[in-house]
């Protein structure tokens, strides 16, 4: 596998990662009301699992309120449930047809808590940030010694993914530091 491809190849897993680790951000509670905190709940439709966001509307039409409006309305007391069996803590208020759920502030301390998951969660993508680039270093060694690439190339290679794990980690140090933001209410 030519050396370019290596490296494009460990790029695409790590932006992947990062796509991976901005979606579990968007369902960590922030003291606001958001789509992302109920859009990923699983909800048992008609025998299948199904995320609430393709069974409803999910909107947020103040600060501290999100307005599940089901598609179908026989599937409201689904969605309840889903609701309350999930990590969310919020219990959810309906009328049959609507589903509203009522996010209260967040304390100092939970803020903090957050805050902390927030850093573990980051350097849980990092590593496997380094577990990616190990990989790809693999790689190109393998070719190093099927002479395949020189050692000049392999070199340059493994600077080119060290590289590119650098600029990761930055992105992700924006996006910890964006997020974390958020919920300090900094």
């Amino acid at each position: 596998m030519p050396v370019d491809e290596i490296s494009f190849e460990a790029e695409e897993k790590m932006e992947k990662a990062i796509s991976i680790l901005n979606e579990e951000f968007k369902q960590i509670r922030t003291g606001r009301a958001s789509a992302g905190l109920v859009e990923n709940i699983r909800v048992q439709y008609h025998g299948s699992s199904t995320f609430i966001k393709h069974l409803a509307n999910i909107t947020t039409p103040d600060a501290q309120l999100i307005v599940i409006k089901p598609y179908d309305i026989s599937i409201t007391s689904d969605i309840e449930k889903a609701i309350l069996q999930s990590e969310l803590g919020i219990t959810p208020n309906s009328d049959g047809k609507l589903i509203r759920l009522a996010v209260p502030p967040l304390n100092e301390d939970r803020r903090k808590k957050i805050a902390t998951q927030l850093k573990t969660m980051a350097e849980e993508t990092k590593v496997a940030f380094r577990n990616i680039r190990r990989d790809a270093n693999k790689h190109i060694d393998n070719e190093k010694k099927d002479s395949l690439i020189t050692e000049d190339e392999a070199e340059n290679a493994k600077e080119e993914i060290l590289k590119i794990v650098r600029d990761n980690e930055k992105n992700i140090a924006e996006i910890l530091a964006k997020k974390s933001a958020e919920v300090l209410k900094i």
